[in-house]
């Protein structure tokens, strides 16, 4: 009989074949500039909905959430909703954005400034930043999931393949894909690549939310009752304070500190989102602001139901599975779906059951990797195509041919660089580089697109210096963290920090950077205004307004 590593191996190269024959069917429809970088615009709102959702719902999404509320209870839900209200504030700047720019976050700030060549650089330098800091932490979270879903562990094989080996290779061939799904594909084929994860997502989830939830006779509280009772933390599970803003008796600073670091946490997730690059350049894969403002609303009633529905996943996985077989496969929890998937299974159809639902869930998180990670390529290639090569470079002036070109050079570039990295980085704990990546997106990108969409004064200097500011700011105090040096498990007395133990220089408290570099980027965008030489120009700015609320002439 086939077992379940041969037939997760199998569904992979299915989907990939499936993908592989969408993006050549897209590249056959790809020619100009619109075409590569927006899909000709020709995406309906549901339809761009679904993919601004497969774009957002990440594997960290799927899995690490799932976890996080197996071993952490009602915090973990906590992360949840702040991935979900961060739509509402996408919500209301959809439109102007869509309206205001063309292809690019840099097209939006670019539309009233004088100085457009250090406005355009600014914002090719916070994409790709942004881009890779998110990239390189899905391609080190591909290779660790992928060889722990075959069932590669150390000193096993699989296919020849050493535990080590498989994580590598993993890593290589999720990046190649995303170099041929790019370049060859564009936003046509990556946005039916993500319609097709979003399903594949939503139908998985939900199917393995019915199977658990059916465990308890669709019954929620007898299902949230097992699992406080089998989480060893009684009623506590249920109720805020496991993992975030934990209270440490006699020491009123060290829990002020981790309030403060749930606070910065959370206003990351939910300002973030909206500067995410590659959340933005899906504003404009639709034809019209109408078109966009309809995708957004999709996304958001997408990604509520997955986010209620991680609810039975991670609340079920406590109570079929268990916290110590959770922990014992993995102790940040990212398995404990795939288990749940297997137990569920193994409960409705036997070993056979167990074998196919853990196949089947496997292949979705490959498929969430494989389209998250085009997509981030697409943002960059994107940028530095348009905005430096063909505003900066070229003076505005280029060629569609040449800018299609180099995008494709860029799309191969950028995926290599996050192949390299990301090989280099392969074993070592980097899940904060999520955080960071929306941390950085909210500190830079945010106050830029805000402050020139919505205050008269601001010019071209405020434009650089918030992003700038707000890059460094977050980059800075992540350096100066305990995420990167001096975190050690106040029990077990491990090391919890990138640097090994007993190095420890960090001086900023905060896990989260938020909090603090957010307030940073804001402010240097207005000390950065004021301190400009520009003058205002009001004739730009209502240029800019009438775009941005009607749409006219908008590209």
């Amino acid at each position: 009989m086939m077992d379940g590593r041969t037939l997760t191996f199998g569904l992979f190269l299915v989907f990939i074949l499936i993908t592989l024959g969408i993006t050549v069917r897209a590249r056959a429809r790809t020619n100009g500039a619109d075409d590569f970088y927006a899909g000709g615009r020709t995406f309906s709102g549901p339809q761009n909905g679904v993919a601004l959702a497969g774009d957002y719902m990440s594997a960290a999404s799927f899995l690490g959430i799932a976890g996080i509320i197996a071993l952490s209870g009602y915090d973990g839900f906590l992360y949840s909703i702040g991935f979900l209200v961060a739509w509402v504030l996408t919500l209301l700047l959809v439109e102007p954005v869509r309206n205001a720019g063309r292809f690019t976050m840099g097209d939006v700030l670019a539309r009233r400034a004088r100085e457009q060549a250090a406005v355009r650089t600014a914002s090719v330098v916070s994409t790709v930043t942004v881009s890779v800091f998110y990239l390189l932490a899905q391609m080190v979270g591909a290779g660790a999931l992928v060889s722990m879903l075959l069932g590669i562990h150390a000193g096993e094989r699989f296919l020849g393949l050493s535990a080590g080996t498989a994580k590598t290779l993993t890593i290589v061939v999720v990046g190649a894909l995303m170099i041929v799904y790019v370049t060859f594909g564009g936003m046509r084929g990556t946005t039916w690549v993500q319609i097709i994860k979003a399903v594949l997502l939503m139908a998985g989830a939900a199917a393995l939310t019915a199977l658990v939830l059916g465990r308890f006779g669709f019954d929620a509280g007898a299902m949230l009752d097992s699992a406080a009772g089998a989480s060893g933390k009684g009623h506590a599970f249920l109720e805020p304070g496991l993992r975030y803003g934990r209270d440490v008796p006699g020491d009123a600073i060290r829990t002020m500190v981790n309030k403060l670091d749930f606070v910065s946490l959370a206003l990351a997730l939910v300002l973030g989102t909206a500067g995410l690059p590659h959340i933005v350049s899906r504003f404009y894969a639709v034809p019209d602001a109408r078109a966009a403002r309809n995708s957004v609303s999709w996304a958001v009633g997408l990604v509520g139901a997955f986010y209620l529905m991680t609810l039975a996943l991670g609340f079920g996985a406590a109570a079929l599975v268990g916290r110590s077989a959770i922990v014992a496969q993995d102790p940040s929890g990212n398995t404990a779906a795939p288990q749940l998937a297997r137990a569920v299974g193994e409960h409705a159809a036997g070993r056979v059951g167990g074998e196919v639902m853990l196949a089947l869930i496997a292949a979705v998180a490959f498929a969430t990797i494989l389209a998250v990670v085009s997509g981030l390529v697409l943002s960059s290639a994107t940028s530095l195509a348009h905005d430096y090569f063909g505003q900066v470079l070229m003076f505005g002036r280029p060629r569609e041919s040449q800018e299609v070109a180099v995008a494709r050079l860029a799309s191969c570039v950028v995926g290599s660089l996050a192949i390299v990295l990301a090989v280099v980085a392969k074993n070592l704990n980097v899940a904060f580089l999520v955080a960071l990546a929306f941390a950085m997106a909210a500190s830079a990108n945010l106050p830029a697109i805000v402050l020139s969409l919505f205050w008269r004064r601001f010019n071209s200097a405020g434009v650089v210096a918030g992003i700038y500011g707000g890059l460094t700011g977050s980059l800075v105090l992540v350096v100066f963290s305990p995420v990167v040096s001096g975190k050690v498990d106040p029990v077990t007395g491990a090391n919890l920090s990138l640097f090994p133990k007993g190095v420890d220089f960090h001086l900023f408290p905060l896990e989260n950077p938020g909090l603090v570099s957010i307030p940073i980027g804001f402010l240097c965008a207005v000390v950065g205004t004021f301190f400009g030489r520009e003058k205002p120009d009001s004739a730009r700015y209502d240029d800019l307004s009438v775009r941005a609320l009607t749409g006219a002439d908008s590209h």
